[in-house]
């Protein structure tokens, strides 16, 4: 990911200024990232190193939003529906 595009995300998911790293951000740069990750496998599927990277960075951005749901539920709601996941 370029430092322009992360630059987009993080003023567009931020809390407050200055704020690159709530649990929003980060779970907006690990979606990015696995969108990236999934266009990769589609070219390139037997591409094992990625696919192992694209579990771990999944798994990640679970325990994230597992943390989000339990501690800001509304928070939570708003960001999945900001994001578009869990439809």
């Amino acid at each position: 990911m370029d430092k322009d595009k992360k630059g987009q995300i993080i003023t567009q998911f931020r809390l407050k200024e200055n704020d690159s790293g709530s649990v929003e951000v980060q779970v907006a740069l690990l979606t990015e990232r696995i969108n990236q990750l999934t266009e990769h496998l589609k070219l390139y599927p037997q591409d094992r190193y990625s696919r192992h990277a694209l579990h771990g960075v999944i798994g990640q951005r679970g325990r994230f939003l597992r943390y989000l749901s339990r501690t800001a539920p509304e928070r939570y709601y708003s960001l999945i529906g900001r994001l578009g996941l869990r439809e």
